[in-house]
């Protein structure tokens, strides 16, 4: 039985309005294309091709067998410029300065949705959709990502960043679904689809194998230097310091000591990486810039504050991580302070910091730094 799914958040949504979907070639944007369709949608298929390999030409063929079982238009587009400039480039140049980059929601921001508002606007599309796991919502005035009712396979990191021009047109049709990928599997088997056992996609899909070896291609070799405690004492050889992230602890070979070391600090200017304790690993604080501000506008946070100057939500360090409890303090107009009620485990600067206020994104930003608890 279809599911029935509502778009009531998107008040202008009428019967008949056509809809440009993001196909990957996947199960859950080909289920996606049906659930649309049973709405009482005009659904047509978009596959952007942002890698030119033979994973992505399978992915177009795969898409087009879906899109004509549905008897739906689909379409590519070649992404490919768009993608290495804003995705893979800024991957590389994130990992020499130091940082550990998160790709795909660089990707959402700066690639994939806005490859499919331009193909709506060719092709007299007022939607645009995909097949993430996550739920748009208003708050007021504001569109906003909200958690997708499967928790386990909630997305709703990943869509952070997006603006209120790009929210205000994206319909996501597999977050309302309770059972999540069990629910989209199952329904793809009911009606037939050729993708339906299809396995799921990886990570980071322009890397096939190490990333390390990906970045050696890319002429990020890196010199070895030395991994010192907080206290400044010599304990071993790294290989580069691009090859360890914020928060690793296998991998160091450091023996002789009582428990394992994590990496918490990468200098670079002096090529040394900082290792410390577990106990001497958590952090209470972080700084976060290049904020995007969804269920609230930036002019509003400070009234949000009021006297106390912060306000409590919870925030998302890295993706698989629950919402811890926090205090956000705004600073600049695109930086906010952010101090969590329970020290956390340390991570990585240029991952993705995300807000959340019941369950609805409040917004998100890069962590440029943190702090020791």
């Amino acid at each position: 039985m279809t599911p029935m799914i509502s778009f009531g958040e998107h008040t202008e949504l009428r019967p008949g309005a056509r809809v440009a979907l993001g196909m990957s070639g996947g199960v859950d944007s080909s289920v996606a294309a049906r659930l649309l369709m049973d709405a009482g949608l005009e659904v047509v298929g978009i596959t952007c091709v942002f890698v030119d390999d033979e994973a992505s030409q399978k992915a177009v063929e795969d898409a087009r067998r879906v899109a004509e079982q549905l008897g739906i238009v689909h379409e590519t587009r070649d992404r490919t410029a768009a993608f290495s400039c804003h995705v893979i480039d800024a991957f590389v140049d994130e990992y020499a300065a130091g940082r550990t980059p998160s790709p795909c929601v660089v990707c959402n921001k700066a690639c994939k949705i806005p490859a499919l508002i331009d193909a709506a606007d060719e092709l007299g599309c007022d939607f645009v959709a995909t097949g993430h796991y996550a739920n748009v919502v208003r708050r007021r005035d504001h569109f906003a990502i909200a958690r997708a009712a499967y928790a386990p396979k909630d997305q709703s990191y990943m869509l952070a960043m997006l603006s209120q021009d790009r929210l205000k047109r994206l319909l996501l049709p597999l977050g309302p679904l309770e059972e999540g990928k069990t629910a989209v599997r199952a329904l793809a088997r009911e009606w037939g689809l050729p993708v339906a056992s299809k396995s799921d996609s990886q990570d980071i899909c322009f890397i096939h194998g190490s990333h390390l070896d990906f970045l050696a291609n890319r002429g990020l070799a890196g010199k070895p230097g030395r991994i010192v405690s907080l206290d400044g004492k010599v304990l071993g050889r790294h290989e580069g310091l691009h090859r360890y992230t914020i928060g690793q602890r296998k991998g160091l070979n450091i023996g002789g000591a009582p428990e394992p070391y994590y990496v918490v600090e990468k200098h670079s200017d002096a090529n040394e990486l900082v290792v410390a304790f577990a106990s001497e690993a958590m952090i209470g604080s972080a700084y976060v810039s290049h904020m995007v501000w969804q269920s609230i506008a930036s002019e509003e946070v400070m009234q949000r504050c009021g006297e106390q100057g912060s306000f409590p939500c919870s925030v998302k360090l890295r993706y698989r991580q629950a919402a811890a409890p926090c205090r956000l303090i705004p600073g600049a107009p695109d930086s906010v302070r952010v101090v969590l009620e329970d020290p956390q485990a340390t991570t990585a600067p240029g991952q993705y910091a995300v807000f959340y206020d019941e369950g609805v994104v409040i917004g998100g930003g890069v962590i440029a730094r943190t702090m020791r608890a």
